[in-house]
């Protein structure tokens, strides 16, 4: 059993207090993954995915949407910006849904899932009925009703009600929620993270842009050669290549410099439209 936080509340008391009240819930270690922003959290969702290969686990999520792409919803979905569901609710309702073992609790609003839509890792998600859930486990006597009250209109919903209601669906305990088609926000063809050693990682994966070892592809910085292999590219040489993050046989495609930061030499960071 595993837990994992993604959020952008990502201070060291804000994480100290998510990662106590979730090892306390659940009696195991819990990793921590902080971002800047929903775009962030979407690439980061998938990654911590693949890495839990569908094992028993809890990725809890929680991210204010932040990005300018999302859009009115159809009838029925969620993961807009804007839906008449997210009104009802203290901030972006949230959702939940399986992947092989591993149960995602999450934010639905704006990008968080975006990618999680393109790659096909879920399809539809269970909405939740905050102030139901509530009520049903205050029936349970597993809270009381201040706890209740609390997780209905905190602004630290990563703290008093993800946790909680994430270790109510492990149980097996009723849920009040309505399922929908995921219909989340499409992913910008951006950056969605910059690593340590500067490589930008993009939301494209390699049919988007017809990726062939040694073509060249033009991007929005400038025509870019396509190298499967890192030791292939030359020193200094900018190129696009298949990166380790995604899921399966779905790897998303990096901007790389041999021996140098692409981040620094193009001024990439996340959220920086790159087709």
């Amino acid at each position: 059993m595993f837990i994992t936080i993604i959020n952008d509340s990502r201070d060291q008391n804000a994480f100290g207090r998510q990662a106590t009240r979730a090892a306390g819930l659940f009696g195991c270690g819990v990793a921590t993954v902080g971002v800047a922003d929903d775009l962030e959290a979407a690439g980061n969702l998938v990654d911590v995915l693949d890495a839990a290969e569908g094992r028993e686990g809890v990725v809890l999520v929680n991210v204010a949407p932040r990005q300018e792409h999302g859009k009115k919803s159809e009838k029925g979905s969620v993961g807009f910006v804007g839906t008449e569901v997210a009104k009802k609710e203290n901030g972006s309702p949230f959702g939940f849904f399986y992947y092989g073992k591993t149960l995602v609790v999450s934010s639905i609003d704006g990008a968080t899932l975006s990618l999680v839509k393109k790659l096909g890792i879920a399809d539809k998600i269970h909405v939740l009925d905050i102030a139901a859930t509530g009520k049903a486990m205050v029936e349970k006597g597993v809270i009381d009703e201040a706890i209740s009250e609390r997780m209905r209109t905190t602004q630290f919903r990563s703290y008093e009600f993800l946790p909680r209601v994430a270790q109510w669906i492990v149980n097996r305990e009723p849920v009040v929620s309505t399922e929908r088609l995921l219909l989340a926000a499409d992913a910008p063809k951006a950056i969605w993270w910059v690593d340590s050693f500067g490589n930008a990682k993009t939301t494209l994966l390699p049919d988007d842009v017809s990726f062939i070892e040694g073509k060249e592809v033009q991007m929005l910085l400038g025509s870019l050669p396509c190298f499967t292999s890192l030791k292939d590219v030359p020193d200094g040489v900018a190129a696009i290549t298949i990166g380790s993050s995604g899921i399966g046989d779905k790897r998303f495609l990096e901007i790389f410099v041999q021996g140098e930061s692409a981040a620094e030499r193009f001024h990439l960071v996340s959220g920086s439209m790159v087709v």
